[in-house]
């Protein structure tokens, strides 16, 4: 599961003001709620991508600080997406997961890879 943060200044419900209805448009109907480490997420058990077994997304919620987007994607292996000749449906998946985490926190791909980068430097313990 990872977390994303949100741009400087903005926030979860102001990106993505109806989650459960982006998560639906993008990746497929939500089949129902799932608690994952205290948090509620929607969860997609059939996708619409066939690169995708199943996705949980949805706010990630601490008192005192900004929600941030929890997200899982539980993916299919890819010679099993090509043997099926599925290839064009990785490069769709690449571009919905990137382009939802964009919408969602304003951040791009190599923004939130940095930020992912500086957070587990943070949480190395000093020798």
């Amino acid at each position: 599961m990872k977390q994303y943060k949100m741009r400087r200044g903005e926030h979860l419900e102001d990106r993505m003001p109806d989650l459960k209805g982006e998560i639906e448009e993008r990746f497929g109907p939500v089949s129902g709620t799932e608690e994952h480490d205290g948090h509620e997420l929607y969860v997609v058990e059939e996708p619409d991508n066939p690169v995708f077994d199943r996705i949980l997304a949805g706010a990630a919620s601490y008192s005192g600080k900004k929600d941030k987007l929890a997200v899982h994607f539980e993916e299919r292996p890819a010679e099993e997406v090509i043997a099926e000749g599925n290839a064009d449906a990785a490069a769709d998946a690449v571009d919905a997961k990137n382009s939802f985490l964009l919408d969602a926190t304003g951040r791009d791909a190599k923004s939130r890879r940095e930020s992912l980068k500086r957070e587990v430097e943070d949480d190395a313990p000093d020798y």
